[in-house]
């Protein structure tokens, strides 16, 4: 059964030191340990960093827009992770306006996909190359108030994995939930995080000027 066992690399500051924490989540094929490297390039301090580890470096088997059965059980499975994992964050005593998310690609559309289920006041959501989750968007799936969580979705146009109009899509469905959202689409890029994309998350959600006070 293709499911996801609790497997997160962590690293940062120790949780119980930590002001914020960031969850960054891997796309298909990479691990846990090729993203938490990206850390130190992002403009946060005193941050507990997460980062979960897909069974079989995939979250889902098939690609995301394709009806989400053929994705099961293994997208439930990779949801539950990031609900328990918030969970503990939470727990520990870091609060979801000082959460931050991080996903590429893969791990770009689950991030959305959790976030827009379970929608509150973030610290920032950054998607590089993502959209939500199905090959039609189950509208009853998002509800509630993001209260203006910043959110950065950024993407290639085309790209070989994510339609744009499915990025769009997801863009419009977050404004309608109050997120401050933003969409870059970048012409013909490479399927990859580029320096201008993390310069751009920066300057956008993990400035010090976004941050809740």
């Amino acid at each position: 059964m293709y499911t996801h066992i609790k497997n997160i690399v962590t690293a940062g500051v120790p949780i119980h030191e930590a002001k914020k924490a960031l969850i960054m989540i891997h796309g298909r094929g990479a691990s846990a340990e090729s993203m938490v490297p990206l850390s130190k390039y992002l403009g946060l301090e005193d941050v507990a960093i997460f980062a979960p580890q897909a069974n079989r470096h995939s979250w889902y088997p098939t690609s995301f827009i394709e009806p989400v059965e053929m994705n099961q059980p293994a997208l439930d499975s990779a949801l539950t992770v990031l609900s328990d994992l918030v969970d503990e964050i939470v727990s520990a005593g870091i609060g979801r306006d000082h959460l931050y998310f991080l996903g590429f690609s893969q791990g770009a559309c689950l991030t959305l996909e959790y976030v827009t289920r379970n929608a509150a006041r973030y610290a920032g959501v950054v998607a590089f190359t993502g959209g939500l989750i199905g090959e039609q968007i189950a509208m009853e799936n998002y509800k509630g108030d993001f209260m203006q969580t910043p959110v950065l979705i950024t993407t290639s146009d085309p790209d070989t994995h994510v339609p744009l109009s499915r990025v769009k899509e997801t863009e419009v469905i977050l404004k309608d939930m109050n997120v401050a959202i933003t969409m870059k689409a970048y012409p013909r890029k490479q399927h990859t995080i580029t320096n201008e994309e993390i310069n751009l998350a920066n300057s956008l959600i993990f400035s010090e000027a976004n941050e809740v006070i």
